[in-house]
């Protein structure tokens, strides 16, 4: 029955709390008075009656402006405790003065002798639940999961009074800064990194909670890197922005984030670079929903354009951006006008229409097929796509007097080993010479590595793998890639555009490369999850490599040739590369367009060698209406 009133509502627990109070206030008053006494006169007491009823109306007024009844019993602090021995002495204050004003016969000791017994009656009880509440709370304490906490500063902190309640049990800080070793931070004891090992085993931990607030990334990894050997379970709390602007809240515990993983810290951005093709003008994004596009889009309704043109294929990815722009402070406090459209960057005529009819002055064009097995099964609708979308878009940009175009191209167009890269080279040769032939657009391409969280990242593919219990699939035990955030490659793509004079091919500053191998292993050992090998065949979770899938390389690079130069912004770099006349682009475009109607792969595959491309093809036609072709020899080509 104790514990179902503990249980009980807020509002039950203050009534029940405001009428204890009442009959405290009135027993406290008599019990003095009887002390003081020796006898309950009722004759003579009768006569105080107004004394008790004023006493008792402005202390009940009293505790409830002080915030006694919202005080959570099994929380109660030291200030709570102090807000109880105001109120009391305020009680008693009110009954010296009422006793005065309305000249009672009262003896001028009761209300100190009220004063002593209402701070029995009232408080002590109160500290008595409290401490059969957290007696209660010890044997649900004991199932809970023990965690160390990780950070002992603000974040840390408020992270242990959040998780108050929760299936988790803080028992030991461990904190970096020496000063504050073999302190005591809300109830527990801060601990030196070298102690964690013992602390695990001592108290059983199978999980540390990092509480980091704004570190550095690169400081992040360090930490990381050290708890990787205790084969523990290592989660995070949420980045205080996030926490700050009401999107998480500090008790959200999230596995680590793989920028924590790579330690590296983003380029800063500039903000008149970020604002200078956006702000006051009418933006338009291909491949407005894709992973690059719709941060594309985040980034941009920031910056306050006078409207948005969300151009997209996919009728459920443009749903999705267009909902989560609405929903955002910027387009309901500065009317951004917000337009949705469907349609395929391979209509050239439609394409433009839109940006006449909008308006357009700014387009980032995301709008490409980028998984690379799959564009190798699909040859002709990825080359159409990424080459003439490219083209076509590019084209109606000139006509309908567009001012920036910027391109979103890859580190896999730098001497490609797949269609998808070769298409994407040979699309930035077209928008080269575009920008030889005019000068009413500037086009400006932006060249990077692999973004973290993309639809093609190897990322989450390594978060499902690990939680399903493996095993983990690397292709080749020695590749190695760039890695980026997308929002950093947005911010940079947007300030890249700002740079652009015609014609340019930017490449951004990616870090250090990353193993894919060493990646997995990270992610598995932070996950408390061993390795599972010859020499370790009690393991968890095992790595399988798969080989190379058609058209991968194991390393990627950002440059075709070392001619490259600084810009404005440290984390861009100018490259010079070679490029071809209008004519001459026109020629091979017009050759692809023909074999691409034939569905001759083998041809498409011969001009993209042929092409200034670097490309180096394997053999191998993975086409599957191709190899269908071959093995039946009855496919109708229909133009």
């Amino acid at each position: 029955m104790l514990e179902a009133l503990f249980e009980s509502s807020r509002t039950t627990k203050r009534i029940i709390s405001l009428i204890y109070d009442t009959v405290a206030i009135v027993t406290a008053f008599y019990a003095a008075a009887f002390l003081r006494l020796g006898t309950f006169n009722s004759q003579f007491l009768d006569k105080d009656v107004t004394v008790i009823a004023i006493t008792l109306v402005v202390s009940l007024a009293v505790f409830i402006r002080m915030g006694m009844y919202r005080a959570i019993l099994r929380y109660m602090s030291t200030p709570a405790m102090l807000t109880i021995v105001g109120c009391v002495f305020i009680s008693a204050l009110v009954l010296a003065t009422a006793s005065f004003l309305t000249q009672s016969r009262l003896p001028r000791s009761i209300p100190f002798i009220y004063l002593t017994i209402a701070l029995l009656l009232i408080g002590a009880p109160r500290l008595m639940v409290r401490s059969v509440i957290m007696m209660l709370n010890r044997r649900s304490v004991d199932l809970k999961e023990p965690v160390i906490v990780y950070g002992a500063g603000y974040t840390g902190h408020q992270l242990t009074l959040a998780l108050q309640g929760s299936q988790y049990k803080p028992v030991a800080f461990v904190d970096d800064n020496p000063a504050l070793h073999r302190t005591v931070v809300a109830n527990i004891k801060v601990y030196s990194p070298k102690m964690i090992e013992a602390l695990i085993r001592t108290h059983r931990v199978s999980k540390v909670l990092l509480a980091l607030g704004s570190t550095p990334n690169s400081r992040r990894a360090q930490v990381i890197k050290r708890l990787e050997s205790l084969a523990i379970s290592v989660q995070t709390v949420p980045a205080i922005p996030d926490i700050l602007s009401g999107k998480a809240r500090i008790e959200h515990i999230k596995d680590v984030e793989i920028e924590d993983l790579l330690g590296r810290d983003p380029v800063s951005s500039q903000p008149e670079l970020m604002a200078a093709n956006i702000t006051d003008k009418v933006v338009m994004v291909t491949g407005a929903g894709g992973s690059i596009g719709s941060e594309l889009c985040r980034q941009i309704i920031q910056h306050r354009p006078r409207a948005i043109v969300l151009f997209e294929l996919n009728e459920f990815s443009l749903y999705q951006i267009e909902r989560e722009l609405q929903e955002t402070s910027e387009f309901r406090t500065n009317h951004i006008n917000l337009y949705s459209i469907l349609g395929s960057v391979q209509k050239e005529h439609r394409v433009e229409t839109i940006m006449r009819s909008f308006g357009v002055q700014t387009v980032y064009h995301a709008a490409a097929y980028k998984h690379v097995p799959l564009v190798e099964h699909n040859i002709v609708e990825g080359v159409r796509n990424n080459v003439y979308g490219t083209w076509y878009t590019a084209e109606a940009a000139i006509r309908a007097g567009v001012e920036s175009f910027v391109l979103v191209s890859t580190d896999k167009a730098v001497r490609p080993t797949n269609i998808m890269g070769a298409s994407k080279r040979l699309a930035e040769l077209v928008l080269q010479g575009l920008a030889k032939r005019q000068n009413t657009t500037i086009f400006s391409m932006v060249r990077f590595g692999n973004v973290l969280g993309s639809s093609g990242s190897v990322v989450p593919l390594f978060r499902e793998q690990i939680k399903n219990g493996g095993p983990v699939t690397v292709t080749h035990p020695e590749m190695v890639r760039y890695f980026m955030t997308i929002p950093e490659a947005a911010k940079l793509v947007i300030q890249a555009g700002a740079i652009g004079t015609g014609g340019d091919v930017f490449v951004l500053d990616m870090g250090e490369p990353v193993k894919i191998v060493d990646l997995a292993t990270r992610m598995i050992h932070l996950s408390g999850l061993e390795i599972k090998d010859e020499d370790r065949p009690n393991g968890d979770i095992e790595i399988e490599f798969t080989g190379l899938r058609p058209g991968e390389k194991l390393y990627e690079e950002l440059l075709i040739g070392s001619n490259v130069s600084g810009t404005q912004h440290p984390g861009i770099l100018r490259a010079e590369e070679h490029h071809l006349s209008w004519e001459e682009t026109k020629n091979l475009l017009d050759d692809l367009d023909v074999a691409c109607h034939a569905y001759q792969c083998d041809r498409v595959k011969q001009l993209l060698v042929e092409a200034p491309t670097d490309y180096k093809a394997s053999m191998l036609i993975s086409d599957s209406v191709w190899r269908q072709k071959q093995n039946t020899g009855k496919l109708r080509v229909v133009n």
